[in-house]
């Protein structure tokens, strides 16, 4: 490796490596700590918190983070300053902070405790200045709880620049400064995705994952109540690390003798569902290329984006409805799971559909806003009735006082505990590419093989693209995560500049294995995770999901794959959502009009509306309205959305909706309910274009 020369660290010469961004980087790989608060190596440098100076010789105190190291540099760590000046920093930070340390969420492994204690901070000498505001759990994905936050900026950078959402930003001015959603509205009315990222990198607790341990144990107690777990296949290699063992240990035995030992009827795996997932987009696959080849359109087939993913799915459906079409209408392997299980086990165990509790265990916060959504329930019941994350099973666990590392390990339930290896390898990116290629080689070769793999998909980069000879068959590929590089992407495609056959996005920098609900995710871990996924499925016996004999009886039972009954139970349809949630931005003066109200115009300014020409719909109608005094009888509004993407611009004239509305149309539009409300302005009435439109 090129080194850049040598500096001196605390006394100690230390080679420069080309990779050495900072002092900071530096350090740390000489296995030197420097206390950190804003600081992370996947994001930005914000170099707020000050905790990171350091000393260096004719240069003074500077931050760590933001001072790249230079040949002949004299560092120190530490020195009698600095440690004061951190004491300090961090006094201060506890000062504006909810210190109801015992009660916290996060008091076993909040960073801000941790620093306290290390620096030996026994007493705040400041006074907190800081009214309390109202915690915002609108949300079904993340809890915020503002009096917790210290002002670091991670959660504001990950949803920015590795989401590309924003759904969080700095608000405010000097002690007024505050992270919140667009205009203060809760974190489930703004785009938010539910990802969950942000509460991952948060170090205190003002970002959580909706906690759901005590519907859980309600529902254990409740003995008239049947409970069955699903275990996703990410789980299995990330919750050993909460109780001390390796990244990437094996723990699926023990979880599920976790789960009988805590009151669970039943324990099932998710990747019963994944396998069942394979089957099913791979037949969407194959059906869409055929239908495509016998329209006589001519051109290429468009893509298939997976749909495993809900945060990437609500992502899409806020952002690009007119790539909608292009998603698989495959449920998740969760939802899947679900729906079989309440179709199928109530009659198995002799129970009342309404007595069945499907609890699923996740990596993921996303699949607690996906399992509350109203496509997935019946008769009022929903399919998955609580989504517990990874972190709130070791809270179980721990509640329960299990010594998880003693237990016994147990077998998962059959039928829905039988699985292959490409239902395993789900949980880690390009998983689930690499699980449909594996039926699809057969299903284009007409011939079945061993074991095959397709390393090619495999990968930590953000978009891995590839072609893959498979049959004499040319496929394209596209591995994404991140949902910045998965924007991208979506954007290039729907702009012709990308084509594919097949397209993989997961939200989670790394897939479902760094999922927000995991333990803290570095690097290391991320790799740990994802090699023990393909550890997983390479010492299984069967690696296909068409060898999976016990789905496949499920499946005939379901009329074969893409069958009608399989359709209503295994497939969904995506509508475009809103991103902003709530009342519009009203134009008209109206505070002194009198009479009956006025009539309303609301105009659709979001994304998709905004490119088709909304704002100057809007500005028209608003110039149109001042010119003709209709103020008081008429009120222009810009609204977020209608979720009509896919034929805007659109409006609503007294609440009718306007369609590819042009400023003729909506003039007209607005003559014709004057007229039929009979509203008198005091001269004629005349729908033409304003002056300058």
């Amino acid at each position: 490796m090129r080194t850049n020369g040598t500096l001196t660290l605390n006394g100690r010469t230390c080679t420069i490596e080309e990779e050495d961004q900072s002092l900071l980087e530096l350090a740390r790989r000489e296995g030197v700590e420097i206390p950190t608060f804003c600081y992370h190596s996947e994001l930005s440098v914000y170099g707020a918190c000050r905790l990171c100076m350091v000393d260096v010789e004719g240069m003074g105190v500077v931050t760590s983070c933001s001072t790249a190291p230079r040949p002949g540099m004299v560092v120190r760590t530490q020195t009698g300053e600095i440690r004061q000046m951190r004491r300090v920093a961090v006094e201060l930070l506890l000062a504006s902070h909810d210190t109801a340390c015992p009660t916290c969420p996060k008091s076993a492994s909040c960073q801000l405790q941790s620093l306290s204690q290390s620096l030996g901070i026994e007493n705040v000498r400041f006074r907190n200045l800081r009214e309390k505001v109202p915690v915002d759990d609108s949300s079904h994905a993340i809890v915020r709880n503002p009096n917790r936050c210290v002002l670091c900026g991670d959660c504001v950078r990950i949803c920015s620049e590795v989401q590309g959402i924003g759904a969080l930003d700095f608000v405010g001015r000097g002690r007024d400064v505050a992270i919140m959603p667009a205009f203060g509205k809760g974190l489930a009315d703004v785009e938010c995705v539910g990802c969950g990222q942000c509460a991952a990198f948060c170090p205190t607790a003002a970002l959580v994952p909706r906690s759901e341990v005590e519907q859980a144990h309600a529902f254990l107690d409740d003995p008239d109540k049947v409970v069955v777990a699903q275990i996703a296949p990410a789980v299995r290699v990330a919750l050993g690390e909460h109780f001390g063992m390796e990244s990437g240990s094996i723990v699926t035995g023990q979880i599920v003798a976790a789960l009988r030992a805590l009151g669970f009827d039943k324990v099932y795996d998710t990747c019963w569902a994944a396998d069942l997932t394979v089957m099913e987009e791979t037949h969407e696959f194959f059906s869409r290329r055929r239908a495509h080849a016998e329209s006589g359109n001519g051109g290429e087939p468009r893509a298939l984006f997976t749909s495993c993913c809900p945060a990437w799915v609500r992502c899409a459906e806020q952002y690009y409805p007119d790539l909608l079409p292009q998603i698989s209408t495959c449920r998740s392997p969760q939802q899947m799971f679900g729906s079989l299980a309440k179709e199928i086990l109530p009659q198995q165990f002799g129970i009342d559909p309404g007595d069945l509790v499907v609890v699923s265990i996740m990596p993921c916060t996303a699949k607690k806003m996906e399992a509350s959504l109203p496509a997935f329930e019946r008769d009022g019941r929903r399919d998955v009735d609580l989504v517990l994350t990874t972190g709130e099973l070791a809270k179980m666990i721990d509640g329960a006082h299990l010594r998880f590392r003693d237990l016994e390990p147990s077998s998962l339930d059959l039928p829905f505990g039988f699985k292959t290896g490409a239902a395993v390898i789900f949980g880690a990116s390009g998983g689930v590419t690499e699980a449909v290629l594996r039926l699809a080689a057969e299903e284009l070769g007409g011939e079945r093989s061993d074991a095959p793999q397709f390393p090619v998909v495999r990968g930590s980069k953000g978009l891995l693209e590839t072609e893959l000879k498979v049959a004499g068959n040319t496929l394209r590929l596209a591995v994404v995560h991140g949902l910045k590089n998965a924007q991208e992407l979506a954007t290039a495609v729907l702009e012709g500049k990308a084509k594919y056959d097949l397209v993989e996005v997961m939200a989670c920098p790394g897939g479902c294995v760094s999922g927000a609900g995991q333990p803290p995710t570095e690097r290391s871990s991320r790799k740990a995770r994802t090699r023990a996924l393909h550890d997983a499925d390479s010492m299984l016996q069967l690696h296909k999901s068409q060898d999976n004999t016990v789905l496949m009886q499920t499946i005939r039972e379901l009329g074969g794959t893409g069958s009608e009954e399989a359709h209503r139970l295994l497939h969904t349809e995506h509508v475009h959502r809103r991103r902003i949630r709530g009342e519009g931005m009203s134009f008209s003066s109206i505070a002194e009009a009198s009479g009956p109200p006025p009539l309303k115009i609301s105009v659709c300014v979001g994304t998709s509306c905004y490119l088709k020409g909304a704002q100057d719909l809007l500005y028209g109608l608003i110039r149109h309205v001042r010119d003709r005094e209709l103020d008081g009888l008429v009120d222009v509004e810009a609204t977020f959305c209608f979720e009509q993407c896919d034929r805007g611009p659109t409006i609503s004239v007294g609440g009718k909706l306007l369609h590819r509305c042009k400023l003729k149309d909506a003039l007209e539009a607005l003559e014709t309910e004057m007229d039929e409300r009979s509203i008198d302005v005091g001269k004629e009435f005349v729908a033409t274009p304003p002056t300058g439109s």
